[in-house]
This record gives structure tokens, C-alpha cells and sequence, in this order.
């Protein structure tokens, strides 16, 4: 019974999968099917909150799940889908060092856990062996079978009559078919079958031993390699790498300081906006923001990939590096500046929310950088503290509902800063109660910005704003209201409720 365990819960799942989903929205039946299944693995001791990785995982795995009945956006369910991926690869190992070993095994699990599935169900221990056996032996007529269909083809073209008594063959038998499963609904077998293969990633989840080893033999702390001279090894291949490392840094180091010199003066103390829509002025430095630190990253880790860290006369590459690093800390700053202007004088935007989470992530990058050099760390450090951290700012992130936060901040400060009415009407459903707003107050908000923002007058006007607004509220409460309860989710409710 124990070796049909598995099996006999991954077919139970897809019962329960194709119960809660089968032409249904998704909302709260997500927690209903995971939850149950979280529960089982955990008290049947399969996942235990132990170690940093598996602890991560399965944290993420139950708030970004509660995340999506609490904000019900894209979002929220891309990073929860991601949260449950990763889960599925912890899951084969629990002792992971780090998340990308655990994605690594994830992708492995998406195939071998389905080949597992099918060898468990060929096992003496099921009957079904049987019928899979009888599946398997009629391949030999599968050849046969085509060629026959070919000659009727052609029979059927070459001569009318026999075509026609083809062709009336296959209607009835089309007919036939079609009145014994005209009640059938065939949607029903793929809700099926996707929830199997979801429960074969879960209870027949496959190690892969390959990305266990590499995960095991990965280390934080780099170690001096001793090397043997050889002919192809010179004596001074260090010293060589060190000068034509501060050398570079030298030169970097002095055009990186021209170009903060001129965004502190400029950007930092004496930015005066002139009517310009600022997105250029954001855009420009978010893209070269992107590419000086994948560029400072990868120098860096060049430079102190081995020996280089033990090598007695290194510290003017360290303090270079230290340099380098500062100013792209600089840098960063510099772009944070033109994102907060862009914020102040056009409103929130998902965009500009992107730019924020994304430059708290490279403050944190830049510090395991620095941390890598100081400390001697290694390249496997780097990436595993860097994407354990954007993996939780991202799955903290998903718990927000931004479409409410974006719609009351722009209203807030529409006295202020440009609003972007189109825009804010693309909102989704959940904002509605926020984007509801008398007629006679936006004219007033219209009067307002016509005066501050004469140059967008292209945009949405306050009577089409409105009028949008009115037919959505009108279509949202007809949606909610045919939403059957496993849908239900918290934000549309509450706005419901608001109406």
C-alpha cells in the first residue's frame, strides 16, 4: 500500500484540481487545493522548516499563495507560481544551499517525476498494467492503419463513387460519434490532466543527483589553489593580471567620477523641471544604471575569481574596487533622484514602482560585491545571496495591491502632478472604488490640470473618464455576481461591497 500511496494521492489530487477549477475563475480554490497538499507534507514530515533555502521556500510558498486571495492580480500570481516551481524543487532535496540549485532540480522534476508516474502505473501492484501492456503491443498496427487511410485517400479521388461512399461512411460515423458525447464536455479531461501532472510534480517528485552534487560541493568562502609551474604557466601571470586590473579600474574608476560629478550637480542640487515628460530623463539613466553594475559585477568577479584574493600586493586593486563600487552606489542614487521627480510630477505608474523595488535590489547587490571582495567570498555566494533576496523582496512585493496604492496616490496629488486618466481607467477591478469619482470633482481635477499640463491635452477627458467608469462598475458587479465562491477573492469582494 505505501508504494501506491503516491500514485493513489496524485490521481486524488487531480479529482480535487478538476472539482475546484474546471470552468471556474481562481481565487480562493487555490488555497483549498494547496493547502490540504502543504498540510500532508508537512505533517508526514516530507518538508520540514529547516535551513535557510527550504525555510524560504516553503514561507513564499504559503504567503504568496494567501497573497493572491488578498490582492488578485498578475502579479501576485506569477510570483506564486514561481514560489510553488521552486517549492517543487526543494521538495527533491531539502538540505539546498541555494534557490537556483532548487530551480535547477525543478526543471528536472517537470520531466522525470512524469516518466516516474507512468512506471509506478506499470508496476504488478496496479491493475492498469494491463491495459497499458495492451496499449503498448497495438502499436503494430499503427503503421498498417496509416497506409490503409492513404490508399483510401487516394481510391477516394481517383474514382467519385467510391469517394462518395467514403465520405458517407465517415459522416455517420462523425454523426455517431457526435450524439453519444454531445454532453460530453472534453475541457473536463485536460482540467484533469494538467492537475495530474501538477500532483506528479509534487508526490512523485525525482532527485537529481547531478544538481545535488553541484549544490553540495558549492562554497560561500574561496580557498587559495596551489598551483604547479609549468611551461605554460608564468611566474608573473598574477602580477601581470593585477596591473592590467588597476589599470582599468583607474580609467573606469575617472569616468565614472566625471559622469556623478555631473548627476550630483545636476540631478542631485539643481534640477529644475521645464515641462519635459521626464521619461527619457528616467529611462536613460535606469538603462545605464543596469548596464554599469552588470558591467562592475562581472569585472569584479573577474578580477578576484581566485589566487588574485591571496596575492599579497592586491590592496590597491581592493581600494579601486571599493571606489568602483561606491560610485555605482552613487550612480544608483542618481537614479533614484530621477524617479522620485518623474514620481513627483507624473504620478505613480507600475513602471516607476519597478524602478524602486529594482534599485533596493542593486544597493543590496553592490553590497555582496563588496562583501565578496572583502571577505573573499565566492562567485557561488554571490549568486545565492542575490537571488534569495530578490526572490523574497519580489514575493513580498506581490502581497501589495498596487493598482489601489497607484489609484489614491494619483488622486491624492492630481492638484500636484500630471494624471494619467487613460491609464488609471486600465486599472483592474479591485481599484474601481478608488477610480470612482463624481463628475463635477473631476472637472475640477480636469480645470486643474489644464492649467499645469497644457502640453497633454491629447489625453482622456474628464466626461469620457467618467462615463468609462460608470460602464465598468456596471459590468464588474454583473461579473461578480456570476462568479461562482470558489473565485472569491478579497480585493473584488471589497469592492463590491464598496458599490
Amino acid at each position: 500500500m505505501k508504494k501506491k500511496l503516491p500514485v493513489l494521492l496524485a490521481f486524488a489530487t487531480a479529482i480535487l484540481f478538476t472539482f475546484l477549477f474546471h470552468w471556474k475563475g481562481i481565487g480562493i480554490n487555490l488555497l483549498l487545493l494547496e493547502w490540504p497538499i502543504f498540510a500532508w507534507l508537512f505533517f508526514s514530515g516530507e518538508f520540514k522548516f529547516k535551513g535557510l533555502t527550504a525555510t524560504t521556500s516553503g514561507v513564499a510558498f504559503l504567503a504568496t499563495g494567501l497573497g493572491t486571495v488578498l490582492t488578485h492580480s498578475l502579479f501576485s500570481y506569477v510570483l506564486h507560481f514561481i514560489s510553488v516551481f521552486i517549492f517543487t524543487g526543494v521538495l527533491t532535496y531539502p538540505a539546498f544551499k541555494s534557490l537556483m540549485s532548487a530551480i535547477g532540480a525543478a526543471f528536472m522534476n517537470l520531466f522525470e517525476s512524469q516518466i516516474r508516474f507512468f512506471t509506478e502505473l506499470n508496476q504488478r501492484e496496479f491493475k492498469a498494467r494491463k491495459v497499458f501492456n495492451l496499449i503498448w503491443r497495438s502499436r503494430i498496427f499503427t503503421i498498417p492503419m496509416l497506409v490503409i487511410a492513404v490508399f483510401i485517400l487516394i481510391y477516394g479521388l481517383a474514382n467519385p463513387v467510391f469517394g462518395e461512399l467514403v465520405s458517407n461512411i465517415r459522416n455517420n460515423i462523425g454523426q455517431g460519434w457526435t450524439s453519444v458525447f454531445q454532453d460530453f464536455d472534453g475541457t473536463i479531461v485536460f482540467t484533469f490532466l494538467l492537475g495530474l501532472y501538477f500532483s506528479n510534480l509534487i508526490y512523485l517528485r525525482v532527485r537529481s543527483e547531478g544538481v545535488v552534487q553541484a549544490d553540495t560541493e558549492a562554497v560561500d568562502q574561496l580557498l587559495r589553489q596551489r598551483k604547479r609551474r609549468t611551461l605554460q604557466f608564468s611566474p608573473n601571470s598574477l602580477k601581470n593580471e593585477l596591473r592590467a586590473g588597476i589599470f582599468l579600474l583607474i580609467i573606469l574608476n575617472a569616468l565614472l567620477l566625471t559622469l556623478n560629478i555631473i548627476d550630483v550637480n545636476g540631478v542631485w542640487f539643481n534640477f529644475q523641471w521645464n515641462g519635459f515628460t521626464l521619461k527619457h530623463f528616467v529611462h536613460e539613466g535606469t538603462y545605464l544604471l543596469i548596464l554599469s553594475i552588470l558591467i562592475s559585477g562581472a569585472l569584479v568577479l573577474y578580477f578576484f575569481r581566485g589566487n588574485l584574493n591571496f596575492y599579497a600586493n592586491n590592496k590597491l586593486l581592493k581600494y579601486l574596487s571599493y571606489a568602483w563600487i561606491a560610485q555605482n552606489a552613487i550612480l544608483t542614487l542618481s537614479v533614484a533622484m530621477r524617479n522620485f521627480y518623474y514620481i513627483s510630477h507624473f504620478s505613480l505608474a507600475y513602471k516607476r514602482i519597478g524602478v524602486i523595488i529594482f534599485l533596493l535590489l542593486t544597493f543590496y547587490g553592490l553590497w555582496t560585491v563588496f562583501r565578496k571582495v572583502s571577505k573573499q567570498r565566492s562567485g557561488f555566494y554571490i549568486l545565492r545571496m542575490n537571488t534569495l533576496t530578490v526572490f523574497i523582496v519580489l514575493s513580498l512585493a506581490s502581497l501589495v495591491n498596487w493598482d489601489s496604492v497607484i489609484a489614491r496616490y494619483n488622486f491624492r496629488h492630481a492638484d500636484q502632478a500630471f494624471l494619467h486618466l487613460e491609464y488609471l481607467a486600465g486599472l483592474s477591478d479591485k481599484a474601481l472604488p478608488y477610480l470612482d469619482k463624481p463628475l463635477p470633482e473631476l472637472l475640477k481635477i480636469d480645470e486643474i490640470q489644464r492649467v499645469k499640463f497644457p502640453a497633454e491635452q491629447i489625453y482622456m477627458s474628464a466626461n469620457d473618464y467618467f462615463d468609462l467608469i460608470q460602464y465598468r462598475k456596471q459590468a464588474f458587479k454583473t461579473h461578480w455576481e456570476s462568479k461562482s465562491w470558489l473565485a472569491w477573492n478579497l480585493p473584488e469582494y471589497l469592492a463590491y461591497r464598496a458599490f
